[in-house]
């Protein structure tokens, strides 16, 4: 295997069959130790939460494949904590996609002064952010990706649509066991003339709720997979 990138959360490696396969780490995105998925880089390590995004990963990409929404999985190996995925090609030097159902977190370090911390956004609210630390992974619009040559409207349109019809998948299924989910981090990329969702659906990349408290990644792996 060749190492291809070093992440904040996984390494990824190229195989000799053209697959890529990505390595999770037990890194997560926060700040002062505190567990943030909205954060723009790795503020504390949980022993196991490599493996447990992985086994959360694989149960939603499996609900996807049977909704029959194609994505970049191939198989994975959870002894390992690897993921063996099609390679895609990313938006730009890599474009983060985020749907919010409840606004909170960096939504409201931005928008606070128009709305309250636990607004529900009905309907969810898809926003994009350049994967670049140096410049705190700024914010673009679709205008704004097709004018840099990044994507095509008709690119964006299909990335949006996706992007809400997994976050319901994933939110309906959380529901089901009694738990709320408040916003949710993806990745896309293109593959074979198509954009498709990469990377990981990670309980390290979502905000979720039980009640009134957030609900730690590692424990929300085990709520989800032991059902």
């Amino acid at each position: 295997m060749e190492l291809i990138y070093k992440g904040k959360t996984k390494d990824v490696y190229s195989l000799e069959n053209g697959n890529v396969m990505l390595k999770f780490k037990d890194d997560c995105t926060g700040k002062d130790g505190v567990f943030d998925p909205g954060e723009n880089a790795v503020g504390l390590t949980i022993d196991g939460i490599g493996k447990a995004n992985l086994e959360t990963s694989i149960h939603y990409f499996e609900l996807l494949k049977k909704a029959g929404i194609k994505t970049h999985y191939v198989s994975a190996d959870i002894d390992n904590a690897t993921m063996e995925v099609l390679p895609a090609t990313v938006f730009g030097h890599g474009l983060e996609v985020i749907c919010r159902l409840v606004a909170t977190g960096s939504f409201i370090r931005r928008y606070g002064e128009y709305i309250e911390d636990g607004t529900k956004l009905e309907g969810g609210y898809v926003e994009c952010t350049f994967k670049n630390d140096e410049k705190g992974d700024p914010l673009v619009t679709g205008e704004g990706l097709a004018a840099l040559g990044v994507m095509t409207p008709d690119m964006f349109e299909s990335m949006k649509e996706q992007t809400l019809k997994i976050t319901k998948i994933v939110a309906d299924d959380l529901k089901s066991i009694g738990l709320d989910l408040w916003d949710i981090k993806f990745e896309f990329g293109y593959n074979d003339g198509k954009v498709i969702l990469i990377d990981e659906i990670a309980s390290g990349n979502m905000r979720v709720y039980k009640g009134d408290k957030i609900v730690e990644p590692v424990e929300l792996t085990k709520l989800i997979l032991n059902r």
